[in-house]
């Protein structure tokens, strides 16, 4: 559908206070994807319902207003025309603002869903951290009166949450209210915090407690065959469900535990159940909010909090009582120097020989105010199905599983993006209806976690004999073997389990490892080159893990030998590799 009109609008503001200093350490986890990322991955998007009768005028004002409210919208980086990470933000105090007014003789059928494909299309240019004003707005029109507000913005500024809070304020603007004063953290006050001896304390620790799941933690929660690609395009799932929310309810009462919390638990009891690990490691990127003073900042507070909770318990109420200390633990480490992290990543990573994958995200903000999650066109509270699932857009994204949960009661309303190589539509139906089944089982008592395939309805994945549990990860030696030998420009490896499984005295080893067999033919090789090869080759490939130890030998055993054959060649070099980076 096109307009029939089109036209640019440049407000000007003024009456703001001019000041900068340092970026927060979100805003430079945020810039760091937002220099990486395509545009249309890492910008956000949100639709405003226009009350009726609202002039256009009055529509404008209240954006203009906004801007000289908080200071993240008159926010630059001057340092980021090179591509790099910046160290300050500049706040302007006056300037312009450009947005664009869309009139329609009429909108379609489903104006709501016109509006959001317009706002969903304007993610798809860049924005210039270093000028760029960080809302690209259409105001969206029908015979001259404002109907929706069609936005996207940029992330490094701006979050979910973030955006939700200007709604509201606009909303209560266009109302004729009268907004209390701003006693939520600016991004400039909050990175002054950041930097005080107590909160560099905090982001020390919050390295630790990342670099000890890293580094002990299964590399990918999705390591298993079909799982390919470190981005993928991912079609959008719905659930809505009465059902689940007095489920969840129930389970709650039943156990003392909160909501949230449940529902925490029983999403990585089927995570983990699913794809067959001991431990569920999930990012949950709303735990900032949490804070009372960043709960309704416009900034981009959205840091991971990085959860690996163990499943090996007997039962979900064990599970639940485990998953409370643990959620806390990873929420009291989820501010951090996003550039010390991704160092640490680097670092850690080559000396274990894995790649971090962010494979499942929980986004849960329906603990936060309510006025600030409920989705423009979300149901009256005495509504809603039953159970409903609709399938809706795709985009391209970094993870394999994401949920975003926007409401738990009275309406149990989540969304999910499951890798569609794992997961088909059936399944990815299957498993969200297996969560509602698993609350609806734990709402009337204890469930055994060997028993989740009856509770659910949801299969554990089956990798087939080729793969092992090897450091914490499932492994397939035969790709690692692949792996390596394309690296290394096609020369023979062949890998083994060291020692083989049922082999060695257990008291005495923390379980196999991999060690690779390497028939360099002469070629000037050694472990390092080869471990630093094979790590060039890990994204996107979660089933390979670098072996502990490289052999290389001159030639491989001859095709009538056995494979038992390779220890048995003069051995040129061994080592583990990871002696030094190259």
């Amino acid at each position: 559908m096109s307009p029939t009109s089109t036209r640019a609008v440049t407000v000007a503001y003024a009456g703001g206070e001019a000041r900068r200093g340092p970026v927060t350490m979100g805003q430079a986890n945020m810039i760091r994807c937002v220099l990486r990322d395509e545009p249309a991955q890492i910008n956000i998007h949100d639709v405003w319902p226009v009350p009726a009768g609202t002039r256009t005028e009055s529509a404008i004002d209240a954006l203009g207003a906004l801007v000289v409210r908080h200071e993240a919208l008159r926010t630059t980086f001057p340092d980021t025309a090179d591509g790099t990470v910046p160290r300050e933000q500049v706040v302007a105090g006056e300037g312009e603002f450009t947005l664009t007014v869309l009139d329609h003789d009429a909108l379609p059928g489903e104006p709501a869903d016109y509006a959001e494909s317009l706002a969903r299309a304007a993610r798809g240019a860049r924005f210039r951290l270093d000028r760029d004003f960080p809302l690209r707005v259409s105001l969206v029109a029908a015979a001259g009166a404002p109907v929706f507000v069609a936005l996207a913005a940029s992330h490094a500024v701006t979050d979910v949450s973030a955006l939700a809070v200007l709604r509201e304020e606009w909303l209560a603007l266009l109302a004729g209210e009268r907004l209390p004063d701003v006693t939520a953290l600016t991004p400039l006050d909050l990175a002054a915090e950041e930097a005080t001896p107590a909160g560099l304390r905090k982001s020390r620790a919050a390295l630790d407690h990342w670099e000890r799941i890293i580094r002990t933690g299964p590399q990918a929660m999705f390591a298993e065959p079909g799982a390919e690609g470190a981005e993928v395009r991912t079609p959008c799932l719905t659930l809505r469900s009465r059902r689940g929310a007095r489920a969840l309810a129930r389970v709650a009462e039943r156990t003392g535990g909160l909501p949230a919390t449940v529902l925490l638990t029983a999403w990585c009891a089927l995570v983990a159940h699913r794809t067959a690990q001991t431990a569920c490691v999930t990012a949950v990127p709303t735990s900032n909010r949490f804070l009372p003073r960043l709960a309704r900042s416009v900034n981009t507070v959205s840091q991971d909090a990085l959860l690996c909770l163990d499943v090996r318990v007997a039962s979900f109420d064990a599970l639940l009582a485990k998953a409370w200390g643990a959620a806390l633990n990873a929420y009291r480490h989820s501010r951090f120097d996003a550039v010390a992290l991704w160092d640490m990543i680097g670092r850690t990573t080559f000396e274990r020989g894995s790649r971090f994958a962010r494979d499942v995200v929980f986004n849960d903000v329906s603990t936060l105010p309510a006025s600030l999650v409920t989705p423009p066109a979300a149901p009256a509270a005495e509504g809603g199905p039953e159970l409903e699932l609709s399938w809706g857009p795709d985009q391209v994204l970094p993870t394999r599983l994401l949920a975003f949960v926007h409401q738990a009661d009275p309406l149990l309303h989540l969304s999910l993006w499951a890798d569609p190589a794992l997961f088909t539509r059936d399944e990815a139906e299957g498993f969200l209806t297996g969560l509602v089944r698993l609350l609806e089982a734990a709402a009337e008592q204890d469930v055994p976690l060997d028993r989740l395939t009856g509770a659910t309805g949801v299969r554990p994945v089956e990798r087939g004999t080729d793969w092992s549990l090897v450091d914490g990860s499932w492994v397939s030696p035969t790709a690692v073997a692949d792996a390596l030998s394309g690296a290394l420009g096609g020369v023979p490896v062949h890998v083994v389990l060291d020692p083989p499984p049922g082999e060695g005295p257990p008291e005495t080893r923390d379980g196999p490892v991999l060690t690779a067999f390497v028939a360099s033919g002469g070629a000037p090789l050694t472990p390092a080159l080869a471990h630093a090869a094979l790590m060039d080759t890990l994204p996107g490939r979660p089933g390979v893990l670098a072996p502990r130890r490289y052999v290389l030998v001159q030639d491989p055993p001859a095709d009538t030998e056995p494979a038992g054959a390779w220890p048995r060649r003069q051995i040129l070099m061994e080592g583990s590799g990871r002696d030094r980076r190259m």
